[in-house]
């Protein structure tokens, strides 16, 4: 990035098999004071959606958080013992970000997650039959990169270990930065004709209104969301699709067209290239020995690119 520096450990991405080739060594230093982010102050609309009950530095750039997943979160199944929906992972790891804004230089701007890789191990996350299921994030902070005029943060990377009951079942790496703040002008899906929503079994929600996708004319997949209240937009802007609510798409996308049941997902992938409106974006999908890959075109452009990782059958 011209004008910035980057500084602090590096931080390697989590390629989709969730393994982490430059683990950051824990500190003996655990003098310092557990934090308790409030609703509020890290961004949230409602308490209901907060994740990280708590925080606490262990190192130089090392810290661990603790979240409480509810059973009853709304991006869940309704079943008798629930696994979590990967994007509460992801979303417990952007709330950690928010919380750790005071212990980075000031911001140059509104960061906001530009590249996410999540992956999870064969035996997926634990399962929940009571109220909430307490974890353990260790989180990595790196790639911090500030502005050599005013010393403003423009970008960092975090990663993040998720253990439950001493077993590491998750791993996620993010990294923040400024967005693109306007979308390219393209037509809203809700004027073509013929779109047809796919039932919230097929993709992998929790209930209808969750359904982020619609089958386009010539069966081209739009983004298309029946509800702008999905918990995959609290962190959004009002403009534009969120990284979360664009991981979203593209998990829903893959379930769609694979026929593969959500427990299948282990692997979550995306990259933002530019803004993607909330109408009018595309969603098409590829193959890749890894499993399916996707782009999201908006006004002749990729908009952002991504991949799902599922359990070999």
């Amino acid at each position: 990035m011209h004008g910035a520096t980057t500084c602090g450990t590096a931080a390697a991405d989590i390629p989709i098999d969730g393994r982490r080739t430059d683990p950051v060594r824990r500190s003996a230093d655990r003098e310092a004071v557990e934090e308790y982010p409030t609703w509020r102050n890290i961004g949230l609309a409602t308490m209901a959606a907060m994740l990280v009950v708590s925080l606490r530095r262990v190192g130089s750039h090392a810290f661990e958080a603790r979240c409480q997943w509810p059973r009853f979160h709304p991006l869940n199944e309704r079943n008798l013992a629930v696994s979590h929906h990967p994007l509460i992972m992801v979303e417990s790891v952007r709330q950690v970000a928010a919380a750790l804004a005071v212990h980075l230089p000031p911001s140059a701007g509104d960061l906001e997650p530009v590249s996410i890789r999540l992956g999870l191990s064969d035996g997926g996350p634990p399962l929940e039959s009571g109220d909430a299921t307490d974890v353990l994030l260790r989180i990595a902070l790196g790639d911090v990169e500030v502005e050599v005029e005013d010393g403003r943060c423009v970008a960092y990377r975090l990663t993040a270990d998720f253990l439950h009951a001493g077993e590491r079942f998750a791993a996620c790496a993010m990294r923040l930065a400024q967005p693109a703040l306007h979308a390219s002008e393209a037509p809203g899906t809700a004027s073509l004709p013929g779109i047809l929503h796919p039932s919230a079994a097929a993709v992998g929600a929790a209930a209808e209104p969750d359904v982020l996708l619609a089958r386009a004319p010539q069966g081209r997949m739009a983004i298309a969301p029946r509800d702008l209240g999905h918990p995959v937009f609290l962190a959004g802007r009002p403009s534009c699709v969120p990284a979360l609510a664009v991981l979203e798409a593209g998990r829903q996308a893959a379930l769609l067209c694979c026929g593969r049941p959500a427990s299948a997902i282990r692997g979550l992938s995306v990259d933002l290239h530019g803004a993607v409106p909330l109408s009018g974006a595309f969603v098409e999908l590829s193959s890749s020995p890894l499993g399916p890959r996707f782009e999201v075109l908006t006004a002749g452009r990729v908009a952002a690119t991504g991949g799902v990782g599922l359990l070999t059958t």
